[in-house]
């Protein structure tokens, strides 16, 4: 699908020159002189390269078109993640790599949203909300109210979070899986 350079959004992915890339920055420029333009900062999803690149705001560039599957985790293994189509119970893989510091969250049977193109797996989705428990915390300290009343504290899955300070070893928190802030006690 074609849209106009003005169109493009940080998170997009473009076909460009006989690649796939996400949109990292943009920045629409309108100089003294001259037609304004878009200054887009985009990171190729096959070759892990970053390209910065202009185009005039008449030009047109080819979005990427994306089809999404939920699929349910399965298990892991050294080098990939398993997920499995719960309609079909077709199996696919995906490299932890390309999944990154989402793959913390991941826990058997959870339900996440698969992004493919060209019948090729590229993301997931994680729901917003996730279940941790708690493994490390400080003890907050008495009378602590003047500054921050959050303290540092060490989940199940390794990640570290900021939480209330009523929160102690062993509590079951709700993680939101975009900003990876706490929620709420469960």
């Amino acid at each position: 699908m074609k849209i106009n350079a003005g169109e493009i959004r940080v998170g997009m992915l473009l076909e460009y020159k006989n690649d796939l890339w996400q949109v990292l920055k943009t920045q629409h420029v309108k100089p003294g002189k001259g037609g304004a333009f878009a200054q887009v900062e985009m990171k190729s999803v096959n070759k892990n390269t970053k390209l910065n690149e202009r185009f005039r705001s008449n030009e047109t560039v080819e979005k990427a078109s994306l089809e999404e599957t939920t699929f349910n985790y399965l298990y892991s293994d050294e080098i990939n993640y398993f997920f499995m189509d719960p309609k079909s119970f077709e199996q696919i893989e995906i490299k932890k790599e390309m999944i990154g510091e989402k793959g913390k969250f991941l826990i058997e049977n959870l339900e996440v949203s698969v992004s493919f193109y060209n019948e090729n797996p590229i993301s997931i989705e994680l729901p917003n909300q996730v279940k941790c428990k708690i493994d490390k915390t400080d003890v907050a300290l008495k009378g602590q109210t003047v500054s921050s009343s959050y303290k540092p504290a060490t989940l199940n899955n390794g990640l570290n979070i900021q939480v209330p300070p009523f929160i102690e070893v062993g509590d079951e928190v709700i993680v939101d899986t975009r900003n990876l802030e706490y929620v709420k006690k469960i």
